[in-house]
């Protein structure tokens, strides 16, 4: 059975004149439309594509590359708006649907949502969706603290940025451990700082505790260096002006020039730190 929505590898069956049908074990059969068909191949030869419905409804094959795949999140751009809801570009050709009981908030032309993508089981069209939480659960939350995982930037706030963990869990970057411009839409990697006993996950986008110090202690040395040997900033600087030169934390900052310092490779002074000169 064609999966729609997904990746899936394909045998070219035969050569036709609107393009390549492909086919699986099962008999299936699509077409690749000649616009994707790769500039050489051979009969019986396997082609990685993905599969969603045409304008008509049927299954069509595609070698584009979608902004999601089934059961999955991505950032997407309205394109259109009526009387049914609204239509994203995602990557591939024709738009996806996200009908009006599926938006969070009325959709508008030209600005940008989290969307879902799932199939619809009485039509069998895949359907987006902007009503994310549904779809998030931390009931069963299978990560550990310190593990390093995939995030999806969903808002910002006041409080920190929300995000998607692994495609299916809700967690917090909190404002004072955000020391790089996220935006929305970002796909990073992320560490796991805390689970919450209410299963909640608190996000640091550096590897926690002492796994960060020796990178960070690398990067001040690398700035010192850029900067000849000196740089204006030292343990009693102002929180702000660190954050803006360094993009780190003052507690950050501390910790890695006390690391630079413990290895003797600088001197802190008054007005600043100063990268020592090697034997």
């Amino acid at each position: 059975m064609l999966k729609l929505g997904e990746y899936q590898t394909l045998t070219i069956l035969r050569d036709t004149d609107p393009g390549l049908f492909l086919g699986n074990p099962e008999g299936d059969e699509v077409l690749l439309p000649n616009k994707y068909r790769p500039d050489s191949f051979e009969i019986g030869e396997e082609l990685d594509v993905f599969v969603y419905l045409d304008y008509d409804e049927r299954p069509v094959a595609t070698t584009l590359t979608p902004y999601l795949t089934l059961n999955s999140f991505g950032y997407l751009h309205c394109a259109d708006v009526n009387e049914f809801g609204a239509f994203m570009d995602w990557g591939v050709q024709k738009q996806l649907f996200v009908p009006f009981k599926e938006q969070a908030r009325p959709m508008k032309v030209g600005n940008w949502y989290i969307v879902y993508l799932y199939l619809d089981e009485q039509t069998q069209r895949l359907v987006g969706s902007s009503k994310t939480n549904k779809y998030l659960t931390n009931d069963n939350v299978d990560i550990e603290k310190f593990a390093e995982v995939d995030i999806l930037v969903t808002h910002l706030t006041e409080k920190g940025a929300n995000a998607i963990v692994n495609g299916k869990h809700h967690g917090l970057i909190y404002e004072g451990d955000i020391f790089e411009d996220i935006r929305t839409g970002d796909r990073i990697k992320a560490y796991v700082k805390k689970i919450r006993s209410d299963n909640k996950i608190d996000l640091v986008l550096q590897p926690p505790g002492y796994r960060s110090i020796e990178p960070n202690a690398n990067y001040v040395l690398d700035e010192l260096k850029a900067a000849g040997g000196f740089l204006p900033l030292h343990d009693k600087s102002d929180p702000e002006t660190i954050k803006n030169e360094l993009g780190l934390s003052k507690k950050s900052f501390k910790k890695a020039i006390g690391s630079l310092y413990k290895d003797k490779q600088i001197v802190i002074k008054e007005d600043g730190i100063e990268l020592l000169a090697e034997d």
